[in-house]
């Protein structure tokens, strides 16, 4: 239990954002096996707010390791560092 409701919130909005990386990575394998039609408003508008909330992250990452391959693998770098940031937060909430 965090005595700190400021870092209890941090730590949600850290989880919150793996959630939603995790779902545009399916959401990509998806679109990319043919299985969700883009054409429907409502299938583009959920790919329309995850590309929104994850390519600018995942842009950055590209800039630094660049996909090998053919294989992207931005989304698992990003993965990585929030729960690196997550475990850092945690850690360190204990001394304050």
């Amino acid at each position: 239990m965090y005595p700190n409701p400021f870092i209890w919130l941090i730590l949600e909005i850290i989880t919150l954002y793996t959630y939603v990386v995790i779902a545009a990575v399916i959401v990509s394998w998806l679109i990319a096996f043919g299985v969700i039609n883009t054409y429907n408003r409502w299938a583009r508008a959920i790919v329309q707010f995850l590309d929104a909330a994850t390519e600018p992250v995942f842009r950055q990452v590209r800039k630094v390791i660049p996909p090998i391959g053919g294989l992207d693998i931005s989304p698992l770098i990003v993965l990585i560092a929030l729960q690196f940031l997550s475990y850092l937060i945690s850690y360190y909430s204990i001394y304050i």
